[in-house]
């Protein structure tokens, strides 16, 4: 009996610390052994919905910067993406999933409206937050606030607006210039009036603009606007789904002019059900070119290609830089696993703000003003035989 009951209590005993064990979050190595004392980062944008396929990009991008950050040792990483479906109000949500598993620091938003929305909840909490993407200036500052703990790893769209209209001019892509946006999206609109003002002072004349909203299916009326008034070059502020939709419709009518973008339309050729010949020639400005020769641009693509059979488009650049930034900025910054959000917080602004670079895929020598943008230098890709190369 006495046997039977010290074999119970010692049962008892091992299960009590299996419990204890399975409470403590660890990060998963490159050997799949748990490693204790990591890092938490916290990742927020659409996995699923019309948009899925920026937030997939990041996060799968992020993801393989954490697994080579942990195969090295030392300082471990712990990735958590939540799902925000490109919905302001779940973006929230996911930020207060993220704040209660101790998230402390936050590789997000993706996209501009839902990170507008759970920026006003970081600053509140004191929480650092690095976005992939969402470009918009109305994320780090806006009508009555300026956060001093968001920063974008992403162009601004001013930025993005005055370079494609610089890079239009000083390339004689045209002279004449068609303008399609999205007067319901803060990011295609602060795109648009940028290049506006940009556009007059080079000397390229907007012979078009028109607009459409979220729900707009139907763009012939824009097509055939630009067209009537012999644009040569149609400027797209926009995502790649409404410009897949503006590509087919200027096909069935004929008109041929070129197609310029920015960053929202990466992802064009990754669309289900779009015919990629419809593509062929558009220009985009971006950060990240998948055919660079660098090593570890062919290194990442390679990876990417491997997990995900597929060509990392910019957002999985953008993802993986924004997790080695935060690494490597909470090193020199000394932040631990122990340290509060709040703590890391400061530490990692002042990284941001002071003498802090980082080389990344989407950047050499990437620095960060006192407002939270970047400074880097864009690239062109054009589309060709359905791949992005770069121009």
């Amino acid at each position: 009996m006495k046997k039977i009951l010290a074999l119970t209590l010692a049962l008892c005993m091992v299960l009590a610390l299996a419990a204890c064990g399975a409470q403590t979050p660890a990060t998963e190595t490159n050997d799949g052994t748990a490693a204790a004392g990591a890092l938490k980062i916290g990742g927020i944008g659409p996995i699923t919905g019309a948009a899925a396929i920026y937030g997939t990009a990041v996060m799968n991008g992020a993801q393989i910067a954490v697994d080579e950050i942990n195969a090295k040792g030392g300082l471990q990483v712990e990735l958590n993406f939540q799902d925000d479906e490109h919905d302001a109000e779940k973006s929230v949500n996911a930020y207060n999933t993220l704040a209660d598993w101790g998230a402390q620091m936050i590789c997000g938003v993706v996209t501009t409206t839902p990170c507008i929305a759970v920026a006003a909840e970081a600053n509140k909490d004191h929480v650092f937050m690095l976005t992939p993407s969402a470009s918009s200036p109305l994320v780090i500052s806006g009508d009555g606030y300026s956060y001093d703990n968001i920063f974008q790893l992403c162009f601004s769209d001013p930025n993005q607006g005055s370079a494609s209209a610089q890079y239009i001019k000083d390339n004689a892509l045209a002279t004449k210039v068609a303008v399609i946006y999205n007067n319901a999206d803060a990011y295609s609109t602060g795109i648009y009036q940028t290049f506006k003002e940009k556009a007059a002072e080079v000397g390229l004349e907007i012979v078009s603009e028109t607009t459409f909203t979220d729900d707009t299916t139907d763009f012939s009326v824009q097509v055939a606007d630009a067209q009537a008034k012999g644009a040569e070059l149609v400027f797209l502020p926009i995502y790649y789904t409404p410009a897949s939709l503006i590509l087919k419709q200027a096909a069935s009518v004929g008109y041929a002019p070129k197609f310029f973008g920015v960053d929202g339309m990466d992802g064009i050729l990754g669309l289900e059900g779009f015919d990629t010949t419809l593509a062929e020639g558009v220009m985009l400005l971006t950060p990240f070119s998948a055919d660079a020769e660098d090593d570890r641009t062919k290194a990442f693509v390679a990876k990417y290609q491997e997990l995900h059979n597929e060509v990392p488009s910019q957002f999985a650049a953008d993802g993986y830089d924004v997790v080695y930034a935060l690494y490597e900025a909470a090193l020199a910054a000394g932040v631990t696993a122990e340290t509060t959000p709040a703590e890391a917080c400061d530490l990692l602004r002042a990284q941001f703000v002071g003498s802090f670079t980082t080389d990344g895929l989407t950047g050499a020598g990437m620095t960060w003003s006192e407002d939270g943008t970047v400074t880097k230098a864009p690239r062109a890709v054009v589309i060709r035989d359905g791949a992005y190369v770069g121009a």
